[in-house]
Formats: structure tokens, C-alpha cells, sequence
């Protein structure tokens, strides 16, 4: 879990840099404009060489920089933390040839300080913020003049320039919030969500757990159940509709011995990575089969929907155990036959289950696998659940719907396997 969470701060640590060269080279650009033109188009004697040198500087380092980010795909809070104070410094130069103090461009010290109280730690947003006060205090000590006899013109361009950069900042912290905002909710939402799958996986570990209590403390009584219907079949005196019924107990308690079977084996030594690729389409018209032997009142009709190969499925008993709870679903909603349609495309393959029954009812649809309804007198509630886990640990996605024309419509979507 930490390795995760500093990755992920690293992965945002990479995207505000990325934004922070993307910036530069706009200021950078600005600035280039400034010192060319100031001296002919403001009448203001600038020392053009040094400052052209400090941005061409700047802009090899820049380079650098981007060159960095396009080329990893991480990056530490150390690192961003040198880019800002690389920022001061080249300003503070600028400012120090350019007037000190007295230069609007001084304002420009303020959006490395945002940007490291928005992104870094608090040591490190402590240290930009001093090294800021420090550099403007300096500022206003040391810095070489600018010779400008008309003082009267020389406070009505500082009060136009102190405008324009404060339009500039304002914009860029404006902008460097907003963005930044985005992504601190982004980054909640995803956390949230990954919260609330622990969650989800957790209780379906615990039911898990329950069930596999329940599969060893039911062997006995089924076991003893067969016995029974065994002797009443031998028994000579029973009419042949008896020996039918008795019949079809006997088959059903031997589909919930296998029922049973099947889930001590998976909880126990059986390993579901170990589980073997068989066609989709044999594998799904199996699994109906079975299905219908545990529900012979139940029909359904199976449709290849692609054409071509049918591709190769995982046989994962969670798979196996997720489609059979929509199956049941879907039998409970309606008596008419179900449609369990199979297509496949480059990448992906789905299994849908309809049904034409009165379809999902609003709450289902809108929170049907993320929590669990209250029992009923067809369930317990927790099959969608367990359904929607299932199919998420394989890689794939549920998704509920109510078709135009009426009935319920659940479709699984699984990554393809790769040849």
C-alpha cells in the first residue's frame, strides 16, 4: 500500500512538472519580447546582454527539463522542489539588472511559492517561501538602477507594468490552482473507489470463508439425505409418479453434492490460477447445461453472435460461479425462455443474459454490485456482489441494463486471451 501511494505521488510529482516547464517556456518567450523591445518601444535602457544571457540560460535548463520529463515516468518532490528555486533564482537575476525592487517583475516571485504550497511538502513549500522573501529583501538593497531622468514617466510605467504583471500572475496561479485542483479530486475519487473494492473484496473473502464452513458441515446431512432417497426408490410398493419424484430428488441432491464439491475444492487446495483455457462457446453451453440440471423448470437458448474461431476462456470457478448467479437472476424474474448470447471482437469477449421479465428494477441499475440489498424470499441479497467481484478480479466489467423493447439485460465484458 505504501509503494502504491509513492508511486502515485510520484506520478503527480511528473505531471506538475510537466506543467511547470510547459509555463516556462511561455514566460521565457515573454520575456525574450520584453528585453527586445523596452529599450526602442518603452524608451526604457534595459542591459539587454546580460538579461538575454540569463534567459538563454534559463531556456537550456528548461530544455533539459523538458527533455526529463519526456523521458520518465516518475518524478520525487526533491526534484520539483530545485526546478522552483531555479525559477527564483533566474527572476531574482533578472530583477537584480533590471531595477530591483522597484520591478513589477519582482510580483513573479509569488507563483513558485503557490505552486510549492499546492504540490510539496510542507518542509519543502517552507523553504520557497523563505527563499522568496529573502530574495525580493535583497532586491531592495542590492540591484543596478535603470537611468530614467523623467520621474514622472518612470512612475506611470511602473504603475503599467505592476498592472500587467499582476494580470500575469493572477492567470498563471489561477490557472496553476485550478488544475491542480482537478487532480487532487481525481486522485480522491480513485482512492475512494479503491476503498470502497477493498471493502467489497473483503466481505466476499468473509462470505467466501462462510461458504466453505458450510460446504463441509452439509456433506453429512446431504449424504445422509441420499441414503434415504436411495432406500425409498428400492421399495416396491411405491407407485411409478412417486418413483419419479423420488427420482428427481435423488438427481438434485447429487447436483448439490457437486454444488458442495466444487466449493471445498476451490477453497481449498485447488488454485484458481491453475485453471484450464477451453473454448468459450463449449465452455459456456457446459456450464448452461449444468446450470439447467440444477434448474430443469428453467430454459434457455444459446447464441453465437460472431462469426469465425470461437476464442479460448479462462475456466475460472469464480467466472463460473458469477454467470450462474445472473442465470438465477434472470430464471427468477421470468418464466420464458432466457437468451445467453456469446460475441468476441480483437479484444474483448461478452457473454450477455437476457431476460424478458419486468427488467431491473431504478436501485438495482443505479447500485446493483456495489452494496448488497436485503434479503428476500429468492436470496440473500449479496449475489450481485459477489458477481461483480468476481468478474473485476478476472479483469472484466458488469454492466445492468433495461433494453428499449422490455426485459433485463446483464453483460459481462473479459479481456481477450492473447494467442
Amino acid at each position: 500500500m505504501a509503494t502504491t501511494r509513492r508511486t502515485n505521488e510520484n506520478s503527480e510529482h511528473l505531471a506538475n512538472l510537466r506543467r511547470l516547464v510547459a509555463s516556462r517556456w511561455v514566460v521565457l518567450a515573454a520575456l525574450t519580447q520584453l528585453i527586445l523591445l523596452a529599450p526602442g518601444l518603452l524608451e526604457i535602457p534595459v542591459p539587454q546582454v546580460p538579461l538575454l544571457g540569463i534567459v538563454a540560460i534559463t531556456g537550456l535548463f528548461n530544455a533539459f527539463a523538458q527533455w526529463r520529463v519526456s523521458t520518465s515516468k516518475t518524478a520525487s518532490a526533491g526534484e520539483l522542489f530545485v526546478q522552483l528555486l531555479f525559477d527564483i533564482g533566474a527572476l531574482t537575476a533578472i530583477v537584480f539588472f533590471s531595477g530591483g525592487a522597484a520591478n513589477p517583475l519582482v510580483s513573479m516571485l509569488l507563483p513558485p511559492v503557490a505552486i510549492a504550497a499546492l504540490t510539496l511538502p510542507a518542509r519543502f513549500a517552507a523553504v520557497v517561501s523563505a527563499v522568496a522573501i529573502a530574495a525580493y529583501s535583497l532586491l531592495m538593497v542590492f540591484y543596478l538602477p535603470l537611468p530614467m531622468p523623467d520621474a514622472t514617466r518612470a512612475t506611470r510605467l511602473h504603475l503599467i507594468g505592476m498592472w500587467l504583471i499582476f494580470v500575469l500572475s493572477a492567470a498563471m496561479i489561477g490557472w496553476i490552482i485550478i488544475r491542480m485542483t482537478r487532480q487532487i479530486r481525481q486522485r480522491d475519487a480513485e482512492l475512494a473507489t479503491a476503498r470502497e473494492q477493498a471493502l467489497r473484496d473483503e466481505r466476499v473473502m468473509a462470505m467466501g470463508t462462510l461458504a466453505a464452513g458450510a460446504a463441509h458441515e452439509l456433506g453429512t446431512p446431504l449424504g445422509t439425505m441420499a441414503l434415504l432417497a436411495g432406500e425409498l426408490a428400492n421399495d416396491p410398493s411405491l407407485s411409478g409418479p412417486a418413483r419419479e419424484d423420488i427420482a428427481l430428488l435423488r438427481q438434485q441432491i447429487g447436483v448439490c453434492k457437486e454444488i458442495i464439491t466444487g466449493l471445498s475444492r476451490r477453497a481449498g487446495a485447488e488454485r484458481l490460477e491453475n485453471a484450464p483455457l477451453e473454448a468459450a462457446n463449449r465452455w459456456l453451453d457446459s456450464l448452461r447445461q449444468r446450470w439447467h440440471a440444477a434448474r430443469p423448470q428453467a430454459s434457455s437458448r444459446l447464441i453465437i453472435a460472431s462469426d469465425g474461431t470461437p476464442p479460448e476462456i479462462l475456466a475460472d470457478p469464480r467466472l463460473e460461479q458469477a454467470i450462474l448467479n445472473l442465470l438465477n437472476n434472470a430464471a427468477n424474474a421470468t418464466p420464458s425462455p432466457l437468451e445467453v448470447r456469446l460475441s468476441w471482437c480483437t479484444d474483448n469477449l461478452c457473454i450477455d443474459i437476457r431476460d424478458h421479465g419486468p427488467g431491473f428494477p431504478p436501485e438495482v441499475l443505479e447500485q446493483g454490485g456495489q452494496t448488497s440489498f436485503p434479503a428476500h424470499e429468492q436470496g440473500s441479497g449479496v449475489g450481485l456482489i459477489l458477481t461483480r467481484s468476481a468478474i473485476e478480479q478476472l479483469g472484466g466489467a458488469l454492466t445492468l441494463s433495461n433494453p428499449e423493447d422490455g426485459g433485463a439485460l446483464a453483460r459481462i465484458e473479459l479481456p481477450r486471451i492473447q494467442a
